[in-house]
């Protein structure tokens, strides 16, 4: 038993036989927690421009709101990689902001792999600029498990457009090296068509596991990703 724990769910007969307090732990039980992640790797911590949010700061944000609606809701949660069960209420939301303060970035972007409760739902948010072959083998292990699961792309403004004129000099933000552009523009379509391809490459990955696929540019407001992502945890599994 943890702070944030229905008193209904304490198992009193096990319970009688320590000195802890123990919760029955069901099946039907575990299909009402979310575990959440979002990616807090080098390149999350870009912005294009002092006017939009870094795509790490939009992240935390919507993990964050997201939570708090989901324990208003009655859910439990948990970050994917802190391997400490899930819990409600508001110490729940509380939690999460700690153990993400005390961690605030990663060295890789790659989804942690941990073993979940069969059923539970899991919440990916990145901007998954990450070989999809690599994603799609994390993402099996989690379907293996019986997961249901959500991602959300966020995107800087210039990530999809390539907005650059000129000689630019492109910094990796992951000790990946620098490159220099000599023009911006004799390369821009060929970026853009990249870009393309990897989105429709992660909604057809998305699609071929039977998750759902959402996309946000921090430029505009959070609202909308965020409700799309509450509705879809609302919406129960049917079969």
């Amino acid at each position: 038993y943890q702070a944030g724990d229905s008193t209904a769910q304490i198992d009193w007969r096990q319970s009688a036989r320590s000195t802890q307090l123990f919760l029955r732990d069901q099946e039907w039980e575990a299909a009402e927690t979310v575990w959440l992640w979002a990616d807090a790797s080098g390149s999350m911590a870009y912005s294009s421009t002092p006017r939009v949010p870094t795509k790490q700061d939009r992240a935390l944000l919507l993990l964050l709101a997201l939570a708090s609606l989901l324990t208003r809701a009655g859910e439990r949660i948990a970050l994917l990689g802190d391997r400490r069960r899930p819990t409600g209420g508001r110490a729940a939301v509380a939690n999460i902001c700690e153990r993400l303060g005390a961690n605030p970035t990663a060295a890789s972007s790659a989804v942690p792999i941990q073993q979940l409760p069969r059923h539970a739902r899991l919440v990916l948010i990145s901007d998954f600029f990450i070989p999809l072959q690599e994603l799609r083998e994390r993402l099996r292990g989690f379907v293996a498990m019986g997961i249901r699961g959500h991602l959300l792309q966020v995107l800087d403004p210039a990530e999809p457009s390539l907005p650059f004129a000129g000689r630019v000099r492109f910094e990796g933000m992951e000790n990946d090296g620098a490159t220099l552009i000599g023009n911006v523009d004799s390369v821009r379509l060929r970026y853009r068509d990249r870009i393309e391809a990897h989105r429709l490459g992660l909604r057809d990955l998305a699609r071929s596991l039977g998750w759902t696929l959402a996309s946000h540019v921090t430029d505009h407001p959070p609202e909308p990703p965020l409700l799309a992502l509450y509705n879809a945890l609302s919406t129960k599994a049917q079969g």
